[in-house]
């Protein structure tokens, strides 16, 4: 369901309709004007469990909006809860009781501008592993202020993660079709989500070297994003698509600010894309989730912003390729969705992953 009412009565009326007895995922474009300190108040003492994010832009439909309410229904939740101080590192995922005979989907929103989302992710699995599956994103703002941008019953929060677990099944497709034009080459030193050296050497001198050649394009002292965003970073996996890290900026020792973490001794490779590939990626994504299901009920697409970003006008011919690859097989089925600052999934029997550049769909059962 989309709101695009901003009177938190009537926000707060539409969403217990919505939802009746039953908990509400709330995705949020950053630009809707709207009091939400207000309305966790007010949803709070209306009695609705909820949790939900900011985003840069949100989906419904066919449609994505800078301003607007996205509404799902939390289906047989079975647990909801806030975990904090993700960038310390030190925090306590509780505990939760897996039937082995039911299906189990886990879906998280993460402030997608904190540090350590990869050792949050991985503390995660450890505490969960297979006996559930993954879907969520990075929360946050385009303008990369970081501010509190998910919320719950307890409150509003930066530095934190909001975490629903359902007992249904979910069917999830993750691509992202970044080819490889350079590399490998090793990440000899990193710091959190800064690179600090790629082989032994200053990390922008290297990218530059490749990314120059390949596009080119020459780098100036204010136009990095706009070359960089066509050359994102590939974390090389053993049988899978590579991890895709988006490099954000230079810090002023001239090191690679990226979305998301990498560690010492990881290889990468330098990647480049085109229209084609990526629509192709995104409608290969949701052509895996949808062979996989029966009978969903609901479609969550989370798709990163840097994509739009890149495909530009083009982006509504990815959007289209999603949706009506879900709409063939399921006429019925809702889509909604946000556009991310970081990717969060399980894929096959893959370890549990923070992408970049990627698309991720998930259908739940």
């Amino acid at each position: 369901m989309l709101i695009t009412k901003t009177t938190i009565t009537d926000i707060v009326t539409a969403i217990s309709s919505h939802v009746k007895d039953k908990a509400a995922l709330i995705t949020i474009a950053e630009h809707t004007e709207i009091d939400l300190e207000h309305l966790v108040k007010a949803l709070k003492e209306a009695g609705i469990p909820f949790m939900g994010g900011l985003f840069p832009k949100v989906i419904h439909g066919n449609t994505i909006l800078d301003k607007g309410i996205v509404i799902n229904t939390l289906d047989n939740l079975e647990s909801l809860f806030v975990i904090k101080g993700i960038s310390t590192a030190v925090f306590d995922i509780p505990d939760f009781d897996f039937n082995p005979n039911n299906d189990y989907s886990l879906f998280t929103y993460v402030d997608g501008l904190t540090s350590n989302i990869s050792n949050y992710l991985s503390a995660l699995y450890i505490k969960y592993g297979m006996q559930t599956n993954y879907l969520g994103g990075g929360a946050g703002s385009l303008s990369l202020e970081q501010k509190p941008c998910v919320f719950t019953n307890e409150g509003i929060f930066k530095d934190a993660a909001v975490v629903a677990i359902l007992k249904m099944a979910s069917r999830i497709g993750v691509r992202h079709g970044w080819k490889k034009v350079g590399g490998p080459f090793i990440v000899t030193k990193a710091d959190g989500n800064i690179i600090k050296e790629i082989n032994w050497k200053n990390p922008f001198e290297v990218y530059r070297q490749i990314v120059e050649t390949h596009s080119g394009r020459v780098f100036t002292d204010d136009n990095f994003f706009d070359i960089a965003k066509g050359y994102p970073f590939g974390i090389l996996k053993e049988d899978a698509e590579c991890v895709v890290r988006d490099p954000l900026m230079l810090n002023e020792q001239q090191e690679l600010v990226c979305v998301g973490e990498l560690e010492d001794n990881m290889l990468v490779d330098i990647l480049h894309g085109n229209t084609t590939s990526l629509i192709e990626a995104a409608r290969t994504a949701t052509y895996d989730s949808v062979t996989q299901a029966s009978a969903p009920k609901k479609a969550i697409i989370i798709d990163c912003i840097s994509r739009i970003l890149f495909l530009e006008e083009d982006f509504d011919r990815e959007l289209k390729a999603i949706t009506s690859t879900i709409k063939e097989a399921f006429p019925e089925v809702s889509i909604g969705g946000a556009l991310t600052l970081g990717e969060i999934s399980s894929y096959g029997e893959g370890f549990l992953e923070f992408y970049n550049k990627t698309t991720v769909v998930g259908l739940f059962e």
